[in-house]
């Protein structure tokens, strides 16, 4: 078994390395997916033979409680940044102050997360944030995930330490953030910032289903020699398995150099990942050696920055999209422009503020770019082209979809339909309610529940826990196998704790810590169901807009007859959770600062599994504020009011927790 296990990894390997690499699958879907189930099978059979690079490893492991501060062996640097073709050609003259004829690598300058990889003997062991540069953070775990790290290597040197840029690529970003949109969540502001908070997840499955990528741009380390120029070496990294920097060309004339950063740019938009610049770099290694440093930065590279780039184009409609909990956003149709490597001709207007405080008008010449080169965006009008003819909008009063009123609540900005029916707000609803934070029905996503409404086998979240295997399998690209395990993931789901079923249910202002909240309070959805106002209004963190929004759903003949249909069908609607240890009961904690034993999330959870609160803002009735470094203003206030304060260790001595 020992040596099937091990062919299995090397031919599952190979083909994950042609798949994602290079793009070029060279076996089916169906007979990888053999091939690995036979490899998981075999490795729960004989796990002694388990080796550390089988891409079984790949799905995440056990949640990490703290990332392990690790040493660059070789620093991590940062490059100083130029803006203009006279600061690089100023960099070039600083270069030949020592070289007579260097040779520069042009390249993109991904704009990620740096990293190092770590191997020994051919295997991943280890892998950084690059952090300050000296000293990053251990996620190892995070990166295995990544299906184009290569795990093993073939005849690698005995060390290697290689450096690359971790990404989300556009395509994933662009779904995570429509997803979170659909549950009123803060979409991501880019790919970086999404990226990085994936990388430093500390449970690696959550980590494993954010879809990044990496490039290796740089060799830090080889304990044998390696070729004498950067070009070289990255494709002697890419000969080991790496996905190495794309487009790029080497130059002696800087002049050259500064042409190709042009022409980079132009390819922004149209690249599966957000660039911010192009990177120039002396090819010969030996050349840098003798090139040095500066206390900051390397003197043998330099990275260009592009600015945003503004394109004027004419607004001709606004048409409105109708969202899960009825927002109708305006977005802009416009003259089709050219703009950061791609063709624009929608834009979000988000709402009825944002139009009016830019005195938008249809006809109305507008400038427009791409917020981090992704999101089209307006960024103001153009007045004095505006033409004779230009119509100021007005939002409807009716639902462009249902045609029921619409209304808007006094201080905010949505305008929202009234309908539950909503054909628009139909599928949103049921896809929140199957989310991974909500009931967490794996394998029922967007296109599914599209599919299953589309043929008519449910209408709401209460038909889920009706459908039969038989409507199932006969949906486009389903088949008995996907049927079977989407009716068991629904089965599993009607055990979740009534917390979950209140967050699903998407009410307004009900998010995952007000559904805890609320199960915690009232214990079965009976009780919550009857709650007031005023009632209501006693729990902590629930205030009279959440209150009235809580009743008002209840209200709604619609949501009773959801509840009611959920019920019948076995879903759980009381609280599995119950505190056991309340030393915590009464007492309300603030947590500030970066805190490095645990995250702030863990350290909520365990606040509120004792009975105790978690409150954003320092008062009077702040029990205790626990600080960690870089603890700014909430700080201050706390010694202002007196209130105790708790370093990591004296809260982990007094909660108990096992760090």
């Amino acid at each position: 078994m020992e040596k099937r296990i091990k062919e299995l990894v090397s031919i599952l390997n190979e083909y994950n390395r042609q798949y994602y690499v290079f793009d070029n699958p060279t076996v089916s879907d169906y007979e990888y997916d053999m091939l690995l189930r036979e490899l998981e099978e075999l490795e729960a059979k004989y796990p002694q033979f388990r080796d550390p690079a089988s891409p079984t490893q790949r799905v995440g492991g056990e949640a990490l409680k703290q990332f392990e501060s690790y040493t660059h062996p070789v620093p991590l640097d940062s490059l100083q940044d130029v803006f203009s073709e006279e600061e690089l050609y100023a960099f070039d003259g600083r270069v030949r102050e020592v070289l007579d004829t260097p040779e520069y690598v042009v390249e993109l300058k991904i704009d990620g997360l740096s990293v190092a990889l770590e191997y020994e003997k051919g295997i991943f062991v280890r892998g950084a944030t690059r952090g300050d540069g000296a000293v990053g953070e251990d996620v190892t775990a995070n990166l295995k995930t990544i299906k184009t790290i290569p795990l093993s290597i073939e005849n690698a040197p005995e060390r290697l330490i290689v450096r690359g840029e971790v990404y989300m690529p556009y395509e994933v970003f662009l779904r995570l953030n429509e997803e979170r949109e659909e549950r009123e969540e803060t979409p991501f502001k880019n790919p970086r910032n999404a990226a990085a908070g994936a990388l430093r997840q500390l449970d690696s499955k959550i980590a494993a289903e954010r879809g990044l990528d990496i490039i290796v741009f740089n060799l830090q380390l080889a304990s044998e020699s390696a070729p004498d120029t950067h070009s070289e070496t990255l494709k002697w990294l890419s000969s080991f398995g790496f996905k190495v920097s794309p487009h790029r060309k080497t130059f002696t004339d800087i002049k050259d150099a500064y042409k190709e950063i042009l022409n980079l740019g132009e390819l922004r938009g149209t690249l599966p990942f957000q660039i911010d610049g192009a990177v120039v770099k002396v090819n010969n290694i030996k050349d840098r050696e003798r090139l040095g440093r500066t206390a900051k930065f390397p003197k043998w590279a330099a990275a260009y920055k592009y600015p945003p780039e503004q394109k004027e184009t004419v607004l001709e409609d606004i048409v409105i999209q109708v969202g899960r909990t009825g927002v109708l956003t305006p977005n802009a149709v416009l003259t089709p422009v050219y703009v950061a490597g791609v063709t624009v001709s929608r834009a979000t207007l988000h709402n009825e503020d944002f139009i009016r405080d830019r005195d938008l008008m249809i006809g109305d010449t507008v400038v427009i770019q791409k917020a981090g080169d992704i999101i089209p965006e307006v960024v103001r009008v153009v007045k004095e082209k505006r033409p004779e003819g230009a119509i100021p909008y007005k939002m409807p009063e009716v639902c462009p979809v249902c045609g029921s009123p619409v209304f808007r609540i006094p201080d905010e900005a949505a305008i929202r339909c009234q309908n539950p029916d909503c054909p628009a707000q139909r599928s949103r609803n049921i896809i929140h309610f199957a989310s991974r934070d909500a009931m967490d029905i794996e394998g029922l996503g967007p296109a599914v529940v599209e599919a299953l409404i589309g043929e008519g086998l449910i209408s709401d979240s209460a038909d889920l826990y009706t459908l039969k295997k038989e409507s199932i399998a006969n949906i486009d690209r389903m088949g008995e196998k996907s049927a079977e395990n989407l009716l068991s993931a629904i089965d599993a789901s009607r055990e979740r704790d009534l917390a979950r079923v209140i967050f699903a249910l998407g009410i307004r202002h009900v998010g995952q810590k007000t559904g805890k909240v609320l199960a915690k309070r009232f214990k079965t959805m009976d009780a919550l169901m009857n709650a007031t106002v005023d009632e209501l209004k006693t729990v902590d963190d629930i205030g009279l807009t959440t209150a009235e929004s809580i009743v008002n759903w209840f209200s709604l003949d619609h949501s009773q007859a959801l509840i009611a249909r959920l019920k019948e069908n076995g879903v759980n609607m009381e609280s599995l959770e119950a505190v056991t240890d309340t030393r915590f009961e009464g007492m309300t904690f603030v947590l500030t600062g970066a805190l490095s034993r645990f995250t702030r999330d863990k350290a909520s959870e365990l606040i509120e599994s004792l009975g105790g609160k978690v409150s954003s803002s320092v008062s009077k009735k702040t029990t205790y504020v626990v600080v960690g470094e870089d603890a700014g203003s909430k700080l201050r206030k706390a010694q202002e009011l007196g209130i105790a304060i708790l370093n990591e260790e004296e809260f982990i001595t007094l909660s108990g927790m096992e760090v």
